[in-house]
C-alpha cells in the first residue's frame, strides 16, 4: 500500500481476533514507531507487549484500579474491564519515558510518543493488520502504572490493540479541508 493510500484510508478496528501480527509484521510496525519525529533524538518512549494470559492479568489490574477509584463498581463494570484486554490477541502498552533536555520540554516528548503510535497504526494498516489505540481514564490510574512497572517519571498513554480485523471498516466520512485549514489573517 502506498503512503498516501494508507494515510487516507486508515481507520480504527474495535473488533479484532486471532491471529496476532506475525513477527515480520511486528518488526515492520515497530521500526515505523522508531521513525517518529523526535527532537534531539531522545527516543522518549518504550512499549510493553501483552499477549496470551497476560491479557487476563491486565484485565484484573484494570479492575483493581477501578475499585480503588470507585469502590461501588458494579458486576457489569467489573466484567467489562476484565474482558477489555481480550478484545485483541496483542496489546502494546504505550509509555512516554521523558528524558531531561534543556531544549526539549516534556510536552514535545509526549507528542513524539504519540507520533510513534500513529506510525505504528499506519504501518499496521499498510500491512493489513487491524489496530486501535485505546485509552480511557483507567489507563491513567496510578495503580495501572505501578502494575505495569512504570517509573514515577513515566506516563502510560494507553494501549494499541492489534489483530485480524473483524467486520467491515467504518465508512470514512469525507471532510472538507477548508473547515480546518485557513490562511492566517495576521
Amino acid at each position: 500500500m502506498d503512503t498516501l493510500t494508507a494515510l487516507h484510508t486508515r481507520v480504527s478496528f474495535p473488533r479484532l481476533s486471532e491471529p496476532a501480527p506475525s513477527e515480520a509484521q511486528l518488526e515492520a510496525i515497530y521500526q515505523a514507531a522508531l521513525r517518529a519525529p523526535d527532537h534531539a533524538m531522545l527516543r522518549p518512549w518504550r512499549f510493553l507487549t501483552i499477549t496470551g494470559e497476560q491479557r487476563s492479568q491486565l484485565g484484573q489490574l484494570l479492575v483493581e484500579a477501578a475499585k480503588l477509584a470507585s469502590p461501588q463498581l458494579t458486576d457489569a463494570e467489573e466484567n467489562k474491564l476484565l474482558q477489555a484486554p481480550l478484545r485483541a490477541p496483542l496489546l502494546v502498552a504505550v509509555i512516554c519515558s521523558p528524558r531531561f533536555h534543556e531544549k526539549v520540554p516534556e510536552l514535545e516528548q509526549l507528542l513524539s510518543t504519540a507520533a510513534a503510535v500513529q506510525n505504528m497504526l499506519l504501518a499496521a494498516h499498510a500491512l493489513g493488520v487491524g489496530a486501535m489505540w485505546r485509552t480511557g481514564l483507567i489507563s491513567y490510574h496510578e495503580h495501572v502504572k505501578q502494575g505495569l512497572g512504570l517509573r514515577n517519571t513515566e506516563k502510560l498513554l494507553g494501549f494499541i490493540y492489534m489483530g485480524q480485523p473483524l467486520g467491515q471498516p467504518k465508512p470514512i466520512q469525507p471532510l472538507d479541508t477548508k473547515d480546518y485549514f485557513q490562511p492566517w489573517q495576521g
